[in-house]
């Protein structure tokens, strides 16, 4: 006869069980491991909170017997038992005696996916390959890095935008839309709410964040490029020039960096080894010119015809950085405007350089940002020597045609702040789903 339902209202998360020894409790979990002998079973069940054994008795009298003969490694299940101090238990020095096992339900014995598994078959049963602990923890770590920019935003007044991710245009360049059918015509997945973000700079919003998806049609296989992933975006009105916004996102991390740190710090050295380095403000700042120079004293010279830093000149700077000051993180401001966006404003005194930034963190690039280009007539003919057509931003421009404040934000990739973090090799691991040139499911 099956065991009777437990009610799983009375279920304690199995980390908080360390204020429950010597009474009767109740816990949900997967069935981690299971260690059977001829008078005892030993199962260890994992929560999102933590783990813990369970020791039962498989004689046939007992009521959850079958149950317990029949259980497999996934198995959802419902405990009730004795917590009890055992000593000689490494979780946490504590047990459940059961009294009553109900299987919600079965997981079939063989897995599709084991530790030794390549990323790209786990991909295909991620569900299963997020059950690990340390798993869990990216997500809980961002989370938490969410969070901090969500409670500076709110101390410092800004507000939430949703933008739109169906576009008309291009809010980039051409190269890498996505189009689809939309009715009678196409239209065309966001690349960033950069448009629209300016937008609410117009309307006198202020100060505006967005974390949301953006969708870049680049059939890229690097570790660091996805098709599909969150953007945190942030934009400011009333600025100076590009260092006001440099000094609003570098305040961002370092907020970032202590919560995760004051949370999370000691789990995530122990299961990833990587003790977080709060960054002390300000970051370094060097001018594009500067580091090329100094990638170019280091024996590398840049490739690119265009000049723009490649991944190898990236890499060679941030360790410039850090012999020389000790910090994980680099500005590199001022790039050409051949580089840039139509949008971005320009020096008065050096129309070829730009009020624009990249942020470089241990090697890799995470951010660009910039102070726009708020002046109509500036602007358009900005996009006009880009080969933009006016037709199609002229919905954009417009924008500026009835006065907008001076302004500048930037773009900040979540997948790879987590993967530096956290010292994964690519941003698969990190992302929920990954979205690539070959992956459309699960």
């Amino acid at each position: 006869m099956p065991d009777a339902p437990i009610s799983r209202s009375s279920r304690i998360e199995i980390g908080a069980l360390g204020g429950h020894a010597r009474s009767e409790v109740t816990v949900c979990g997967f069935v981690d491991t299971i260690r059977r002998h001829r008078s005892v079973v030993f199962v260890v069940v994992r929560d999102e909170t933590g783990a813990v054994q369970v020791v039962a008795n498989p004689d046939p009298a007992e009521p959850f017997a079958q149950a317990l003969n029949d259980l497999s490694v996934g198995s959802a299940i419902t405990v009730r038992g004795a917590l009890v101090d055992n000593e000689v238990v490494k979780l946490g020095g504590l047990e459940i005696q059961a009294s009553s096992l109900v299987v919600e339900s079965l997981s079939e014995a063989q897995w599709p996916i084991t530790e030794e598994t390549s990323l790209d078959k786990r991909l295909d049963w991620r569900f299963l390959d997020l059950r690990k602990p340390e798993n869990l923890l990216i997500f809980r770590t961002q989370t938490v890095i969410e969070h901090a920019f969500r409670e500076l935003w709110a101390e410092d007044g800004f507000v939430e935008i949703h933008s739109p991710k169906l576009m008309a245009s291009a809010s980039e360049t051409g190269s890498e839309l996505f189009r689809l059918e939309y009715f009678d015509g196409y239209a065309y997945l966001a690349q960033s709410p950069q448009f629209y973000k300016q937008m609410a700079m117009a309307a006198g919003f202020g100060k505006v964040f967005e974390i949301g998806p953006v969708f870049r049609a680049n059939p890229s296989f690097t570790s660091r490029h996805d098709t599909e992933f969150t953007s945190v975006d942030v934009e400011i009105s009333w600025i100076d020039s590009h260092e006001n916004v440099m000094a609003h996102e570098e305040r961002m991390l370092h907020a970032a960096l202590t919560a995760v740190k004051d949370r999370y710090g000691a789990l995530i050295e122990e299961l990833f080894g990587v003790n977080i380095q709060v960054p002390v403000l300000p970051f370094p700042r060097v001018t594009h010119e500067q580091a090329h120079e100094i990638v170019e004293a280091s024996g590398y010279r840049v490739p690119r015809a265009d000049g723009d830093l490649d991944p190898e000149a990236e890499r060679r700077l941030c360790a410039h950085i850090a012999r020389e000051h000790g910090h994980e993180f680099v500005f590199v401001t001022d790039y050409p405007a051949a580089l840039r966006p139509f949008y971005h404003m320009r020096h008065d005194d050096n129309p070829g350089l730009t009020k624009s930034y990249d942020l470089l963190w241990k090697g890799l690039e995470i951010t660009t940002g910039a102070q726009r280009e708020h002046r109509h007539a500036v602007l358009r003919a900005q996009a006009l020597e880009k080969g933009m057509s006016e037709d199609e931003i002229s919905y954009y421009l417009d924008f500026f045609r009835f006065g907008c404040p001076p302004h500048g934000g930037f773009g900040l990739g979540l997948t790879r702040i987590l993967m530096i973090l956290l010292a994964r090799a690519n941003v698969r691991e990190v992302t929920y789903l990954y979205r690539g040139p070959n992956r459309l499911m699960p």
